[in-house]
């Protein structure tokens, strides 16, 4: 397993936060980044503009989550986003990282 795996992994275990860095390797590392950018749309939109759409949500955190690990639809366009081979964990600190930015 891939050192950052690992530690993002034992920091996820005891609770503790990820760094930003962190979290952009996890989204690069579960292919995230083929169809999303941190500032620019690609085929879906960028994580900047979700964070714009949801910052005054208080349950944006759980609703990106949920389409993180099952997919949506309709949400951002005509492109629909599939489920993602992540953990609930992992989908939980991309949805927490794509808010921060």
């Amino acid at each position: 397993m891939h050192p950052a795996k690992i530690l993002a992994t034992a920091l996820l275990a005891v609770g503790l936060p990820l760094s930003a860095h962190a979290s952009a390797d996890l989204a690069k590392s579960k292919n995230c980044m083929a169809c999303h950018s941190v500032d620019k749309k690609v085929l879906g939109p960028s994580f900047k503009d979700v964070a714009a759409k949801y910052k005054a949500d208080k349950g944006a955190a759980a609703q990106i989550t949920q389409s993180i690990l099952k997919g949506s639809s309709g949400r951002w366009g005509g492109i629909p986003m599939p489920p993602n081979a992540v953990t609930e964990a992992e989908a939980g600190t991309l949805a927490k990282w794509v808010l921060s930015l």
